[in-house]
């Protein structure tokens, strides 16, 4: 099934305040909006998850790891990641059970959105879990990249736009892939097919865009393809559309 979230319609009913900014639940169930009578899903099982978090000036994020592989997408702001400048359209993958960080947001504040396809109970602090990383190191090799910036295209750029374009962001072994499409107005888009891989997130850069007849849908929203289902079929409003499209592994890498 193809899920789609609307950025004006999540950040206005699930938006959620922080000690240091805000995250806003797009899409799938997360350790603070699962039902209390309902079980997590099963660690191997397909569970999409979408949320994005806004982080203000100055701000720290302690260097941490998952259980799930993720992909993390600046969309306004930066900072820096580790030792590395993390800004505007910079991608940020990691394998489950790899530490990075520490993330520390820049005058202005990061927001970034962060995307899974299998459930996560939420951040593993390091030094303090790193027994449970260690013990892990028999299944789980830690791998991570992060390509690098680039801001999200301008209106009038996308409105003279003549032909989509397609540029390759990201691309390993297993299925795991990225790309950037600039799409010009009113003009169908056709993604890839995600059977090669573990599901797909599209997320709107800029103007809008509508999935399978769908409303638009504006800038920061987000849409879920299932490896089962049929490559995206959809099309640019009257302005057109910058999408990012970021393929998971087909399996868990060990």
């Amino acid at each position: 099934m193809v899920l789609t979230a609307d950025s004006i319609l999540a950040r206005s009913t699930r938006r959620r305040q922080t000690p240091t900014g805000w995250n806003t639940a797009y899409i799938g169930a997360n350790r603070y909006t699962l039902p209390p009578d309902q079980k997590p899903p099963a660690d191997d099982a397909l569970h999409p998850m979408a949320f994005l978090v806004e982080k203000g000036p100055g701000a720290v994020t302690r260097p941490h790891f998952h259980q799930a592989d993720q992909f993390q997408v600046v969309v306004a702001g930066r900072g820096m990641l580790g030792d590395h400048e993390f800004s505007d359209g910079a991608v940020h993958y990691t394998d489950a059970y790899s530490a990075y960080g520490p993330i520390v947001a820049g005058k202005s504040g990061i927001w970034w959105f962060t995307l899974r396809n299998r459930w996560d109970p939420g951040a593993r602090y390091m030094p303090a879990e790193r027994e449970v990383l260690n013990a892990a190191r028999d299944r789980h090799q830690h791998w991570e990249l992060t390509t690098e910036a680039m801001p999200s295209a301008l209106l009038g750029e996308l409105c003279e736009a003549t032909g989509i374009s397609c540029r390759p962001v990201l691309e390993a072994e297993d299925g795991l892939a990225g790309w950037r499409y600039r799409i010009p107005p009113c003009t169908a888009i056709a993604g890839r097919a995600p059977s090669a891989g573990g599901g797909q997130f599209w997320l709107v850069l800029a103007g809008d865009a509508a999935v399978d007849g769908g409303d638009p849908l504006p800038a920061n929203s987000c849409i879920f393809v299932g490896p089962e289902d049929p490559a995206l079929a959809g099309a640019s409003g009257r302005v057109g559309a910058e999408l990012l499209c970021l393929q998971f592994r087909r399996s868990a890498r060990h």
